[in-house]
């Protein structure tokens, strides 16, 4: 029979949850004082921190109006952790350039840690590894010295210390020796813009959607480099690898994968877009894995084709495995190469054909300095952009208004580091944000137009500008600069040769992007008139 007793009992537990659930909430908002000197920030929420504030379509935007308020650095908590935040050019060198080596780790993220070493694709044994995450774990602050194994260790784009080093070494030798000392890659461009032209010839001046064809070219540069091999434009298997790392890119830079890191031991187990991250990855690790396994079939350790054959070259001496050769590693790298190399450079001539659209007298500009340096018929060669000025400023134009890459990649403060007038405790994350570099009020004449003068001086002559960061800086300086160089002025000039861009009648697109990793143009359509 229920009593008043029971009732006095039943408030008793119901107010001892509530006094719980306050002292909780207290616990987390006040519990962790910040350092002295710390940097500011908006308000945050208990648990969440300011995770919904966040711009979900244009996050980079909001970040860099944040500036405004609480200036240069300044820190936001998301989830339970805390991430500081670098907006314009002197900050940001001081991050990148300026005290690199307090800068170069990436921080621990659990979407990448299960991406490279989780429970989908490839499972790394490595024992460095295993040693290195149980330390992670027990660590107060996700980070390890300069020199030490970090987590997640492999691949290009995330690992740290010895393996980082070595690997990204590799990676730079392997260009070179595979076109970029010889002038092979030149070559390969020269040819793949030949059928990149016929590709584009047959729409015979009616509109269509560039970015297949643009994909198309740019990932078979990168693909002959780390598999040996091209792919037709009409192969099923290029089309499904183009439209999976479309998805992969935006799903791993959207408020996907950051609600995902702020909350993984929830996100993990909730169904929703995240879970594309992984299953995404692993069809890309797929697709890998079955161009190593044919390069096992016949591979001559003493003359490599391609990096691949290189890197299972390097695999034979037992003593490199520590510095990350192995067959799992082996797979991250490569996917590292060609997501690094045919994102970056065929969304920027995306952008590329829109700028020059919008800006017809621009375009035509362009096409009479083709005229007279390169003529009708010959080939651009790379030697031509030391006479073509206006071009080079124009192509150096679309890189700063596509800022394709407006977020950069995070790291983490091995060491206290002072920014300005704030200090950075050692195991502090960092986001340099490129998006500020790239339309700094103080670097820039006129930082939201495209405006080619920019890169030009009274004369007419190129100027190259500091604040010019669409490749990053500093020790993780995008290491396929040099190619993505070549590739858009080779395949931009080549298309402008031989063609004039415009829209359908009455179109105006937005310049607004789509933004993941990489910041997307809107699905276009472009009508290409032969000149």
């Amino acid at each position: 029979m229920w009593t008043y007793n029971d009732a006095f009992v039943g408030l008793n537990v119901w107010g001892v949850l509530l006094l719980g659930l306050v002292i909780f909430l207290l616990g987390c908002t006040l519990g962790k004082k910040e350092p002295a000197h710390f940097p500011p920030g908006p308000f945050a929420l208990p648990l969440v921190g300011s995770v919904f504030n966040i711009a979900i379509k244009q996050p980079h935007m909001y970040l860099t109006q944040l500036a405004d308020a609480y200036g240069n650095v300044f820190c936001i908590r998301v989830g339970r952790d805390k991430m500081v935040f670098v907006c314009g050019w002197k900050m940001v060198k001081e991050v990148l350039v300026t005290q690199a080596d307090k800068f170069a780790d990436r921080p621990h993220q659990a979407m990448i840690y299960r991406l490279y070493n989780g429970e989908t694709g490839s499972v790394s044994t490595h024992p460095l590894v295993v040693d290195a995450y149980t330390q992670v774990l027990h660590t107060p602050s996700c980070h390890t010295e300069s020199d030490s194994v970090f987590v997640p260790l492999e691949g290009l784009l995330c690992s740290n210390g010895k393996t980082w080093k070595r690997q990204r070494h590799f990676a730079m030798g392997t260009l070179r020796t595979f076109g970029l000392a010889n002038g092979t890659i030149e070559t390969s461009i020269y040819q793949e813009s030949q059928h990149l032209r016929q590709a584009v010839d047959k729409h015979k001046g009616e509109l269509f959607d560039p970015a297949a064809e643009l994909n198309s070219a740019v990932a078979n540069i990168i693909c002959q480099v780390v598999f040996g091999r091209r792919f037709d434009y009409g192969d099923p298997n290029l089309h499904q690898l183009h439209a999976t790392m479309t998805e992969f890119i935006y799903l791993e830079g959207s408020v996907w994968g950051l609600l995902y890191n702020a909350f993984p031991a929830v996100m993990k187990r909730l169904p929703g877009p995240h879970q594309r991250i992984f299953t995404t990855f692993q069809t890309l690790q797929e697709f890998v894995s079955a161009q190593i396994k044919s390069h096992k079939l016949d591979l001559d350790p003493s003359n490599p084709r391609d990096y691949i054959d290189a890197f299972l070259a390097e695999m034979k001496d037992n003593e490199n495995r520590e510095a990350g050769f192995t067959d799992d590693n082996l797979v991250l790298c490569s996917l590292d190469l060609v997501l690094a190399g045919t994102e970056t450079s065929s969304k920027t001539l995306q952008w590329g054909l829109i700028f020059l659209i919008q800006n017809p007298q621009i375009q035509e500009k362009v096409q009479v300095e083709i005229e007279r340096v390169i003529g009708p018929s010959r080939f651009p060669k790379m030697a031509d952009r030391a006479h073509m000025p206006y071009t080079n400023a124009v192509i150096h134009e679309i890189q700063r208004m596509a800022n394709v890459v407006p977020l950069n990649g995070p790291r983490v403060a091995s060491k206290d580091a002072q920014l300005g007038d704030y200090v950075i405790p050692k195991g502090s994350s960092v986001l340099p944000i490129l998006t500020s570099v790239l339309f700094d009020k103080d670097e820039w004449e006129t930082p939201h137009t495209f405006n080619p003068g920019h890169f030009l001086d009274s004369d007419g002559n190129f100027v190259k500008r500091n604040a010019f960061l669409p490749f990053s800086a500093g020790k993780r300086v995008c290491l396929g600069e040099g190619l993505a160089r070549m590739e858009l002025f080779l395949f931009l000039v080549g298309l402008l040769q031989k063609f004039t861009f415009s829209f359908a009648e009455g179109v105006e697109l937005s310049n607004e992007g789509i933004v993941g990793v990489t910041r997307s143009p809107y699905p276009f359509k472009v009508r290409a008139a032969a000149r």
